[in-house]
């Protein structure tokens, strides 16, 4: 009796054609939103904004070519813009982990250096000249 119902219980199928179908279309749907999320959703950089020790150095145009030496109290960084990126070039930290940031030109890329408080930071067209919800 005991292997009868072990039996008619493995004949039953557990998944049907038509669940296989709609559990094959919700994982299709998400790695699409996903793609169309990670490829899409930043926009092209317009402005570098460059941060030290929480303040604004200053903000430069991804469309020039320059490089913008920043020797301050924590330490010295070259960053260079050309080509509509912007990379570390140069700096005297001791780990040296921000030259080896790939360069970036993407809204809301950054590159960081810890010891030299230090954020380099492309702004999107969005981001400009927008005040955040405190400042309305």
């Amino acid at each position: 009796m005991r292997f009868f119902l072990i039996s008619s219980m493995s004949d039953k199928k557990i998944f049907l054609k038509k669940d296989c179908i709609l559990i094959l279309a919700v994982l299709l749907l998400t790695i699409l939103t996903a793609l169309i999320t990670v490829l899409f959703q930043r926009d092209a950089g317009q402005t570098v904004r460059i941060m030290t020790d929480g303040k604004l150095y200053g903000e430069y145009s991804l469309t020039d070519n320059q490089i913008i030496v920043i020797d301050g109290l924590f330490g010295y960084n070259k960053v260079v813009i050309e080509n509509g990126m912007a990379y570390v070039d140069d700096a005297d930290c001791p780990d040296k982990y921000c030259m080896k940031y790939k360069p970036i030109s993407k809204g809301n890329e950054t590159i960081v250096c810890l010891p030299h408080r230090f954020i380099v930071e492309v702004v999107g067209k969005a981001d400009i000249q927008q005040p955040d919800i405190i400042a309305q």
